[in-house]
C-alpha cells in the first residue's frame, strides 16, 4: 500500500513539474513585470480615492477631513490593497507557476546581521527626516485610534511594495539571466520614487528610490522568502 501511495505521489509530482515547465516556457519577463505594475497600480488606487472620489463624497479635500473620514479612507484603501495582494499572489501561482509562499533557505548569521543593518539604516534615515522616533511622533500626533489604523494601513501597503519587488526581480531575471542584483528594488524605487516626486517633492522621491533598492536587496538577503522579507521590509518602512 505504501509503495503504491509513493508511486502515485511521484507520478503526480512529475506531472506537475512537466506542466510547470511548459507554463514557464511560455512566460516572458513582461508577464512578471505586468504583475508588479498591477501591484503599483493597486497602490495608486489610494490617490483615486483621496483626490477624486472621497473629496466629492465628503465635500472637502483630504487635508480637511475629520478623524472618522480619515479612518474610513484608510479602511477602504486597506481593503483595496488586500484584494490586489490576494489576486496577484494567486495569479502568480496558478497562471505563471511562480509560487510566492514557499520558504527560502535558512538564514545564516551573516544574513541576519545584514537584515539588522538594513533596518538600522532605514531607522537612521527616518529619525533624521522626522527629527525623532517616527513611531512615537505619529502616536503623539494622531492619538491611539488613528495611530492604530495608520499602522494597519502600513501593513497592507508593505504587501504591495513587496510584490513590486518580487515581480520586478523575477521579470529582470528572465530578461538578463542574472540573479544576484536587486532589480526588483530598483523597479520598486523608480515607481515609488516617481510617485513621490509628483505628489510630494524631489528629495522625498530620491529617498524613496534609495529605500526601494534597499528593500529589493533585503528580498535577496533573506533567500527570497516572502514571509521573512515582509517582516524586515515592514520594520524598515515604519521605524
Amino acid at each position: 500500500m505504501e509503495k503504491k501511495l509513493n508511486l502515485y505521489l511521484n507520478t503526480k509530482m512529475k506531472d506537475r513539474n512537466v506542466v510547470n515547465a511548459k507554463v514557464k516556457g511560455r512566460i516572458s519577463g513582461m508577464d512578471y513585470l505586468s504583475l508588479g505594475l498591477c501591484a503599483f497600480g493597486g497602490l495608486g488606487m489610494e490617490a483615486v480615492y483621496a483626490f477624486g472620489l472621497e473629496p466629492v463624497i465628503y465635500g472637502a479635500p483630504m487635508q480637511e477631513w475629520t478623524m472618522v473620514q480619515t479612518i474610513l479612507h484608510w479602511i477602504l484603501t486597506c481593503i483595496t490593497w488586500g484584494i490586489f495582494a490576494v489576486v496577484l499572489v494567486r495569479k502568480s501561482g496558478t497562471k505563471y507557476a511562480f509560487p510566492l509562499m514557499e520558504k527560502g533557505a535558512k538564514l545564516t548569521w551573516v544574513r541576519v546581521v545584514l537584515c539588522l543593518l538594513f533596518i538600522a539604516g532605514a531607522f537612521g534615515v527616518s529619525y533624521t527626516q522626522w527629527g525623532g522616533f517616527k513611531v512615537y511622533l505619529e502616536y503623539a500626533g494622531k492619538g491611539l485610534l488613528m495611530f492604530a489604523f495608520q499602522y494597519l494601513y502600513y501593513v497592507f501597503e508593505t504587501m504591495l511594495f513587496l510584490l513590486i519587488v518580487v515581480f520586478g526581480q523575477k521579470a529582470c531575471e528572465v530578461w538578463f539571466h542574472k540573479e544576484n542584483f536587486p532589480y526588483g528594488g530598483l523597479i520598486c524605487g523608480m515607481t515609488w520614487g516617481l510617485g513621490h516626486i509628483f505628489t510630494k517633492d524631489f528629495l522625498t522621491g530620491i529617498t524613496s528610490l534609495c529605500l526601494g533598492v534597499a528593500l529589493g536587496s533585503v528580498y535577496l538577503v533573506v533567500n527570497r522568502d516572502l514571509r521573512k522579507a515582509y517582516v524586515v521590509m515592514f520594520l524598515m518602512f515604519v521605524l
